[in-house]
């Protein structure tokens, strides 16, 4: 629903409902009552009224207008994204229409300072500060400042127009937007750069997917996500890619699987590829592998090429030999580790060992340790006691999904009821909560949950903490207990 001002999107809704129109909105609507007059003033435009008066034009479709404020922009980017709700493909007509004729002339004009594009949904506190909508933004003192920075921006050389883009590549052909700028760009490869600093990829790779990803100026992407089925042939073109993406922050790789009819030999030779592109990976600092069954076995191979000391470890849904669990213990590249993430690995037959050992290497920048799900059993858990205690910035543990004893959780809760930086405990409901058959006993559970819950009480007072039991048969919801025990949605439930 449109607010009194009628703005079309809601990023700018947000900043003025039911307020009465700012003067810069009424000097922007008076000027674009005379379109011709409007055209005319931009070269002698206040700068403040720039953002304001752009965003009326978008929204009123005045395209000419809109068309020349892009080739007269006074500021380095224009957030295009942050004022549609869904990509307008008119409205993006018209601007990079501007932007043809204005690259085409050997002489730019005197206040266009553009030099990013940005189709994200982001930044909303540029339209809010220049529409008035920040008190201080639009002070005297705070344009000059602006004035001063953009100017000092101008002078330095003009690199190529970066048109910036967060991408989710699927099966699917690309929609009429993506379409329409990815042929854009293409045509003007020498003078446009096409950026993208999140990327995802959903199923089969495609003929597109391809081309985009040779479109992209590899090194600007910052964020990957990977979830797909890659035919040999495809991951092996695709895997030099990867090492072109040297800034690169984080690499989230899940439900990766080549074809069953794929070699071992072929396989092995498949990850040596890929794995070898992680040496050029410096800025790496998010490690994240989610049910790949090729890293069984692989778990060194795949490490020990990460060269820089990641924040975040996770491997999660996947299947680990001995090697591999070992290997936990000597990965060098842990120092620095705030973030551990281990959910869904079978632990039953591991020794706790590793894990101690990695734990001790962590225990001044450990602030997450998620083990939920992972068969852990009383004596591994007792055995890592000691470190755990010694955790001190520790926020988010994580050990639900487990079978444990009334005994080995009061001792965890008492080695970690001292970490006075826990926001957030997750822990199973004890073995004794539950009946011969594995059924749960709501009035026994939510006893010992009480005792549990008591323990820490006399240390601290807990911000977030949950006992979660197994999920009701019926309808699928947890039981949980969070200062008293919540029953599923059942008409039937106890």
């Amino acid at each position: 629903k449109k607010n009194r001002k009628g703005w079309g999107c809601d990023s700018v809704e947000e900043m003025s409902i039911q307020s009465p129109p700012t003067l810069l909105e009424l000097a922007g609507r008076s000027l674009l009552s005379d379109k011709s007059r409007a055209v005319l003033d931009l070269e002698d435009l206040p700068i403040e009224l720039f953002p304001q008066l752009f965003v009326e034009a978008f929204r009123r479709g005045h395209t000419e207008v809109l068309k020349k404020m892009v080739q007269a922009w006074p500021f380095t980017c224009l957030p295009l994204g942050a004022l549609m709700r869904k990509p307008q493909l008119e409205m993006i007509r018209v601007a990079l229409d501007g932007l043809d004729m204005l690259l085409a002339q050997q002489d730019r004009p005197r206040r266009w300072k553009l030099q990013v594009l940005d189709f994200r949904n982001v930044h909303y506190n540029f339209w809010k500060m220049w529409s008035g909508a920040m008190v201080d933004a639009c002070s005297s003192e705070a344009i000059k400042k602006n004035r001063k920075l953009k100017h000092g921006l101008a002078m330095a050389a003009k690199p190529p127009l970066k048109v910036v883009i967060d991408l989710c590549l699927t099966e699917r052909p690309l929609d009429e937007f993506q379409a329409h700028l990815f042929l854009w760009v293409t045509q003007r490869r020498d003078m446009v750069h096409l950026c993208c600093k999140r990327l995802k990829m959903f199923g089969k790779p495609t003929r597109h997917t391809r081309k985009v990803l040779r479109l992209l100026q590899l090194d600007c992407i910052q964020k990957v996500e990977v979830h797909c089925t890659w035919a040999t042939s495809t991951l092996a073109a695709c895997a030099p890619l990867l090492g072109q993406m040297r800034n690169l922050r984080k690499l989230l790789v899940s439900q990766v699987r080549v074809p069953a009819h794929t070699s071992p030999e072929e396989q092995e030779r498949l990850l040596a590829q890929l794995t070898s592109q992680f040496l050029r990976l410096d800025c790496l600092r998010k490690f994240c592998v989610d049910a790949v069954l090729l890293l069984k076995g692989h778990l060194e191979q795949v490490l020990g090429h990460l060269k820089t000391p990641l924040k975040t470890l996770s491997v999660t849904n996947c299947r680990l030999s001995d090697s591999d669990w070992n290997y936990l213990s000597r990965f060098p590249n842990t120092r620095k580790l705030r973030h551990v993430e281990l959910r869904g690995i079978k632990l039953t037959n591991f020794s706790p060992e590793p894990l101690k050992i990695l734990l001790e290497t962590v225990v001044a920048t450990l602030k997450s340790l998620e083990l939920e799900s992972c068969r852990i059993t009383d004596s591994q858990l007792q055995a890592l006691l000691p470190v755990l205690s010694r955790c001190s910035q520790l926020r988010v543990l994580n050990f639900h999904g487990n079978h444990i004893s009334m005994s080995a959780l009061r001792d965890l809760l008492l080695h970690t009821a001292t970490l006075s930086q826990l926001s957030r405990e997750l822990y199973p409901a004890p073995l004794e909560s539950y009946d011969a058959q594995g059924d749960i006993h709501p009035g026994r559970c939510s006893q010992l949950c009480a005792e549990l819950t008591a323990i820490v009480r006399d240390f601290r007072q807990p911000k977030v903490l949950v006992f979660c039991a197994v999920p009701c048969p019926q309808c699928g919801s947890m039981f949980l207990y969070n200062k008293g025990l919540l029953q599923c949605c059942c008409p039937t439930a106890a």
